[in-house]
């Protein structure tokens, strides 16, 4: 079966125009002879529209309330593209998450794809219609709606993309995968191909061009996933399998994330059991950490810092006040106002000299730091916010990209 697999951002059917246009450019992928599958996401900025109105109820609305709230905006979506592609003359079918097989597992509002039944999909596929599935969401175990958490539409195309063994085609309001975000850096320079690996990094690391999810499942099923942009035929990125090609450079992209603070705790009495009790109780509350720095024990004391997303940060504080009632000589210093700056590239496990590079240039342009830690093929540091602009420009210009 000829199948492709297409994704739809939310600003690519912000309105009722551009669904009519996108509608267009499906039946020109069906009269090719493919079997087409779409998946979308919520037109425009419903979603927080949807969190705004709960919002407005309640501070702390239940969870499993707020899927079945969340999950609506897909609906309107598909719904509305289903009509337009009828209006064209192309049979189609619009498909919740539960109708399309999307089963789930985990947390309300950040639930994970467990197996897709892709029987029904198949069997609208063999009828020859165009099938329109509602991203971003699932049905449980219990038979609750769940959506997936950010990038939840990217990681319901790629599932299904490996589900039904064809290429995935993720539309968005960009060209593709830059070098660095050209909002940040205007000579950026979108890449023909990126490796599995280095777009995993980099989507962990504040690109928000793809999420982490959906790149582990076409890493894991070896999916081709190819990004562009919506409303033009411009040639966008493919995400695809490592080849020695991509050695050519060390360094390929650079991510810089605001979306991060970072947590110091000074004197903590040094004890693993301390250490390993701080970050049970993170895990446990779905707190993602991600930088890690402790200093050398001194005195029998050691300072201990991360970084975790700013969204996190009530949970986040009422974790650590509990933490200072065992330990109360413990001091907390919680910093917003800094950014991540990586630089990633598979070229960094044959060449040398990156992090030295990185600190000249640091150096030279009086950029400071607070953490650093590294991967095979990734640098990342902690900088003050106001450096980023800077550190950007200087970065970029010394790696050429």
């Amino acid at each position: 079966m000829n199948v492709v697999v297409q994704k739809y951002g939310g600003t690519s059917v912000g309105t009722t125009e551009k669904i009519k246009n996108i509608a267009h450019k499906i039946v020109a992928q069906k009269q090719l002879g493919k079997k087409v599958v779409v998946v979308v996401s919520a037109m425009g900025k419903t979603t927080n529209s949807l969190i705004n109105l709960a919002k407005e109820i309640s501070k702390n609305p239940d969870k499993r309330d707020m899927d079945m709230l969340m999950s609506a905006g897909e609906q309107i979506s598909i719904a509305l593209l289903a009509i337009a592609l009828k209006e064209l003359g192309h049979d189609s079918v619009s498909l919740t998450g539960f109708q399309a097989g999307i089963m789930t597992e985990g947390s309300h509002m950040k639930s994970r794809i467990l197996d897709i039944k892709i029987e029904n999909i198949k069997k609208h596929l063999d009828n020859d219609k165009i099938v329109v599935v509602a991203g971003f969401q699932g049905i449980n175990e219990t038979g609750s709606i769940t959506t997936l958490g950010r990038g939840g539409s990217d990681t319901s195309a790629v599932a299904l993309a490996a589900k039904l063994g064809c290429v995935c085609e993720i539309y968005t309001d960009v060209d593709g995968i830059y070098t660095v975000d050209p909002r940040l850096h205007a000579n950026a320079k979108k890449l023909d191909y990126i490796s599995y690996e280095e777009m995993l990094e980099m989507a962990s690391l504040g690109a928000g061009v793809m999420h982490t999810r959906s790149v582990e499942i076409g890493q894991k099923y070896k999916i081709p996933i190819y990004v562009a942009n919506s409303s033009n035929d411009k040639l966008g990125t493919y995400i695809k399998e490592f080849d020695k090609t991509m050695e050519s450079k060390a360094i390929t992209g650079l991510s810089v994330s605001d979306n991060d603070m970072m947590v110091t705790i000074n004197k903590v009495k040094f004890d693993v059991s301390n250490v390993s009790h701080l970050f049970e109780v993170l895990a446990n509350n779905e707190v993602n950490v991600d930088m890690i720095s402790q200093t050398a024990p001194l005195k029998g004391y050691i300072n201990i810092s991360f970084t975790a997303p700013k969204s996190d940060k009530e949970t986040i504080v009422a974790i650590l006040n509990d933490f200072k009632k065992s330990l109360p000589e413990v001091e907390i210093e919680i910093e917003e106002d800094i950014s991540k700056l990586s630089v990633v590239g598979i070229g960094m496990r044959s060449q040398a000299g990156v992090a030295a590079k990185m600190f000249k240039v640091f150096s030279d342009n009086n950029i400071m730091f607070k953490q650093v830690t590294t991967s095979e093929i990734r640098i990342s540091f902690t900088i003050n916010t106001v450096d980023k602009e800077k550190a950007v420009k200087t970065v970029a210009k010394e790696f050429e990209l």
